[in-house]
């Protein structure tokens, strides 16, 4: 692959937390042609049509184009989160919010418990 596939590559492999040689060559042989070097002689997939490859290589493009978005957003979404999380904390440590939920809606009031008792790391 030309060096910029490899970073992708790389960057893919860590994002999924895969890093087998089965997960490399599936990326390999998802990788358009003219991103691999024309020195190197890649091995033709066994079992894999030109059609199949191609749609590989379109899958393969619109997962990183996601992926890529989901990293855009994921400081916002986390930050959100926490706020939120803390919210639901502060509401439940007013006896009378806690009162009403435990008796009109005991389903919530266990589940905004557990959201509340979450590790803010682990959120």
């Amino acid at each position: 692959m030309r060096p910029l596939r490899q970073i992708e590559a790389a960057e893919l492999m860590v994002t999924m937390n895969r890093y087998a040689e089965s997960y490399a060559r599936a990326l390999l042989a998802a990788t358009p042609q003219a991103l691999v070097t024309p020195e190197a002689k890649p091995r033709p997939a066994k079992g894999l049509s030109d059609e199949q490859k191609a749609l590989m290589e379109r899958e393969s493009a619109q997962l990183d184009r996601e992926v890529k978005l989901a990293e855009q957003s994921y400081g916002a979404d986390h930050l959100l989160l926490v706020v939120a999380r803390g919210y639901v904390a502060k509401l439940l440590a007013n006896t009378r919010v806690v009162r009403y939920l435990a008796q009109q809606r005991p389903e919530f009031l266990a589940e905004f418990q557990r959201i509340a008792e979450m590790d803010t790391m682990a959120a």
